[in-house]
Formats: C-alpha cells, structure tokens, sequence
C-alpha cells in the first residue's frame, strides 16, 4: 500500500484501463512479473557513473555483475562472439542510443568537406523517410538528428515497398557517412545484405535500427542483420517483451579515420562507449539494465521462440481478414508484427438497412487516421494514427498502425485474430 494514495490510485486505474482493452501499439507490450519486480527493486538507488570495473563511485561491486551479465546475455541472444561485437546496455531508450551512434561516427556535422583538401562534401545520415516508415532519428527534419547533421531521406515506392535500387542511386548521389536500415512503420522484412552492400559501395557505415523487431530476429523469424552491419540498435521493449530502454552493438574493429570523430586507433565499439558515456548520458538505470538481463534470459527460453513465431502468425490472420473486409493495406500484408492500414485507399463495406426495400448494401467509408484512433479507443482498442506512404503532413494523417506483440503475450491466436478484424470493422463503420 503506498502513501501517496492519488498516485496510488492512478496506478490502479491504469492496470485496469490495459486489463480491459486490446493494446493494438506496434511498439508496446506486456512485461513479466519477474522484470517488473527488478524495475521495482533497490538497484533503483545506486549511482554507477561508468562502466564495469571502471566506475566514478565505491560501492559496485553488483552492479558490475548485472551489467556483465546483460552484456552476455544481450550478445547470445542473438547468437554474436565477445571476441566480434561489442553491446552497450547503457541507452536509457532508442533516441538517445542512435544520438549516440550518429556523435561517434560522424566527424563533422551538416556535411562538411572532410580535412582532406579536395575532398567533396558528403551528407551525414541517410535514413528512411518518416512518411515511409522511417522513424525521427533517422534524420527527420524536426529531430536534433536532422538540425545537427545533413540528413538525406530514402522512400518507399508507390507499393509501399522500398526500391533499393533508389536507396543505391541516391546513396551514390549523396556520398552519405552513415545509412540507417530500420524502420517504425513498414510492414515488410529488410534487405539488410543489400543494404550493407550499397554502403560498402559508398564507404558508409550501415546502421541497423531493428527496434520493432529484435525479438523476431533473436527468435529466428526475421533476417538478422548482424552480418552485413557496422552497428546494431535495439530497443529493449517491443518485440523483445523487456523494460523501455535500448542497447548498442557494434564491431570490435576500426573502420576510416577519416570519418571518425574520434582519436585514431578507436575502434567503433569504443567510439559508441564513449558517445554514450560520459558524451550523452550520466549514471546508467541499474534497475533497467537488471530488467533488461531478466527479458534476455526469457528471450533464451524455448517459450520465447514459439511466441514469437505466433507473433508473426497472428498479424497474418489479423492482415488477412482485415483485406476480407475491404482494407487497404500498404504493401498488401506483413511479414512482421506490424501492420499498416491506408485508410484513404480502403473500401470499407458499411451495411445500411434500407428501409423501402428491406435489403442491406453497401457503400465505401472515408476516414483519416486521427479519426479512426478515437473510434477505435472508445470501444476499448487501442491503435495509433500513423502516415502512409503520400502523406504530407504527420498531424493529420491517413494511416492506422497496428501490431499484434501485446495481444500475442495475452494469449491470442489465429481465432481471436480474425474476431479482432471485424470488432475493428464494426466499430470503424
């Protein structure tokens, strides 16, 4: 029983407002008692400024014990070699983490000519454009990582797919130091093989941000990236089921000095540790990262893996019935956990009984995604407006994101996949 009995409160009827609906965002989830418990834990009291062995305070001795044992976990669950990579479990969440990456790759910022004479100025960030599916860190305009560096936006096609034959010729045209793979919003598996080629074509780094699904990539139901990538971002939630926070990995070896920032000598891993401390970030969350090794070692059990192979079977049944009932969905499916309706291309089947006739038809329903977000709430699903590709502005856009990670860890399967379809029909129409 707390003392505070307003927050108390609070709390209370927030557990019962996700008790009572059907949390539909692609980017959340449902933790375990055992991560809820660390997040809860003493380990919140501790300062530890530093790393494992190398900390500014006494007193943490088991704090570099949970942090070792994160790295180690974070590193098998995704099948990776100490003597290879790197992982920092520091991020206290994505945003922060690709910063981070960006500060310690990218020698000068907004495109400046390098320090060698003759040299042609090059851009700093290509990454996919927000309308696309791209998130803000990739160089969005109104994110510091498209104000501080000169950021250059790939797209999707008129698909909804990416042409990486674009991606290469702009990254030809532009000469970009680092190219971000990834996505927020785009239904489709990546291409990260050929994204590491068409950076190794133009000297890049290549950057991939697999937040949305690194618990399909641990569980083996999604490309893993980690062969054909310089850098590896993850946030720790999402798919993976763990605390908000987010890790870097990153090759234990050096790449051009002339596009460090660094001193020379520092390979990329050691370059990202000190971007993230002591250039971005103070004291590391110890009851995160605790929280972050006990979602590791659950993503090592047997049960992690068929979870998530029904992650990837339920949004099928969920895409599948949806297109039945006359949704628009961009690229025409998923093969992932995510799942993007283009309302303004849908042709929902509204059944109206016609008094003079006694008979039903049907007819199409216009909808933008703000409006369909506030129908869907109020009858207790939860999903978020979102842009599709065509879109101009994020404030009022024509899409609707859904994911299908939380009602997975709930229980759901195929059945309730196909029920859910036609909730979200009745209540759109």
């Amino acid at each position: 029983m707390m003392k505070d009995k307003k927050i108390e409160q609070l709390i209370k009827a927030e557990k019962k407002r996700q008790k009572e609906t059907i949390d539909l965002i692609a980017s959340e989830n449902f933790v375990s008692d055992d991560v809820l418990a660390a997040l809860g834990s003493e380990l919140t009291n501790k300062y530890s400024e530093g790393y494992p062995g190398r900390r500014y305070y006494p007193g943490n001795e088991y704090y570099d014990e949970i942090e070792r044992l994160a790295q180690e976990r974070a590193l098998k669950i995704f099948k990776l070699q100490a003597k290879s990579w790197s992982v920092n479990v520091q991020p206290y969440s994505g945003s922060p983490a690709n910063f981070a990456i960006y500060s310690a790759l990218i020698a000068q910022p907004r495109g400046c000519a390098d320090s060698n004479p003759g040299v042609e100025s090059r851009a700093d960030i290509m990454g996919m454009a927000l309308s696309s599916g791209g998130h803000l860190t990739h160089g969005h305009k109104v994110s510091l990582t498209g104000k501080i560096w000169h950021a250059v936006q790939y797209a999707v096609g008129d698909d909804g797919w990416i042409d990486y034959d674009a991606v290469e010729a702009l990254a030809v045209k532009e000469k970009p130091k680092v190219i971000v793979s990834g996505f927020t919003a785009y239904p489709r598996k990546v291409d990260f093989k050929r994204f590491g080629e068409i950076a190794k074509k133009v000297g890049a780094y290549h950057v991939a941000d697999i937040s949305h699904i690194a618990g399909l990539v641990a569980a083996g139901v999604h490309p893993s990236p980690f062969e054909y990538a310089d850098v590896v971002m993850t946030t720790t939630h999402k798919t993976l089921r763990g605390p908000r926070g987010a890790i870097i990995f990153a090759r234990k070896r050096a790449k051009e000095s002339r596009i460090m920032n660094q001193e020379s000598g520092l390979t990329i891993a050691e370059a990202i540790d000190r971007a993230v401390f002591p250039g971005l970030q103070g004291g590391p969350h110890n009851n995160v990262t605790a929280a972050k090794a006990v979602a590791f070692y659950e993503a090592l059990q047997p049960s992690f893996k068929k979870y998530a192979k029904q992650i990837v079977k339920n949004a099928k049944a969920l895409a599948d019935e949806l297109t039945k009932l006359g949704f628009h969905l961009v690229t025409g499916g998923t093969d992932t956990h995510l799942i993007l309706i283009d309302l303004k291309k849908s042709k929902l089947r509204k059944e109206t009984l016609r008094q003079a006739q006694g008979i039903k038809f049907l007819e199409g329903l216009p909808l933008d995604g703000a409006t369909a977000e506030k129908k869907l709430e109020s009858v207790g699903i939860i999903a978020n407006r979102n842009t599709v590709p065509g879109d101009t502005s994020p404030f009022k856009p024509s899409g609707l994101r859904l994911g299908t990670a939380a009602v997975t860890t709930r229980g759901m399967k195929e059945k309730e996949m196909r029920k859910l379809a036609h909730r979200i029909h009745a209540a759109l129409t």
